[in-house]
């Protein structure tokens, strides 16, 4: 017995205290598992200027985490600013979780139908032309892309690739230097210094 409780109190404050670990044990749980193929991320705007608008982001790059990123972003303009927003993601096809090495499978893609703004953090994709549709109807439709880092060479084909949408490859002759060239104004060119073993230092 303790102080000012009897053990009927103590085991319903027990019990409800068991109750609510095992809740909190399973949603960490379902938040560890992996995206399975076809999985996105939705945010519901709510409240404010974005209310009623829908932004898509497009994550797909191996080296500079947009898949850790833009959902951060997607959120904040969700929660502060009443936009919904959602985030696709490259999918390993396979173990169906989230692989920024996979180039050819961005489930979900087909959420760009209603949007109202793109963003876009890719590097060097080959998606299969029922997916790369979604992409290039809504960039005819002449809607806004913003367009952030490698998203200058977002898009690489095979030189055996048959895609019907191959002059958006970065190295294209038929439409040269591809997207990023003719939409963004650049393509990719060339790294600074030695790639991946220099930085900036930064004083304060």
């Amino acid at each position: 017995m303790v102080a000012g409780y009897d053990s009927r109190r103590i085991l319903r404050l027990k019990n409800t205290m068991n109750k609510l670990v095992a809740v909190f044990l399973a949603f960490n749980v379902l938040a560890l598992l992996p995206a399975g193929a076809g999985d996105w991320v939705t945010y519901e705007g709510g409240k404010g200027p974005g209310k009623g608008k829908h932004i898509v982001f497009l994550a797909g790059d191996e080296e500079y985490r947009s898949e850790e990123g833009l959902p951060q972003l997607a959120k904040i303009l969700a929660v502060r600013h009443g936009f919904k927003c959602t985030v696709v993601f490259s999918v390993n096809p396979t173990t169906g979780e989230i692989d920024p090495n996979t180039g050819d499978h961005q489930p979900g893609i087909e959420a760009l139908d209603s949007a109202d703004l793109c963003i876009m953090l890719l590097r060097f994709r080959h998606w299969p032309d029922a997916q790369m549709k979604h992409f290039v109807d809504y960039y005819l439709a002449g809607k806004p892309i913003i367009a952030l880092r490698t998203s200058t060479h977002a898009f690489s084909y095979g030189k055996d690739s048959t895609s019907a949408y191959l002059k958006f490859h970065w190295q294209s002759r038929e439409w040269p230097a591809g997207f990023g060239k003719q939409v963004l104004g650049e393509t990719w060119v060339s790294h600074w210094g030695n790639h991946k073993k220099e930085a900036t230092r930064g004083i304060i």
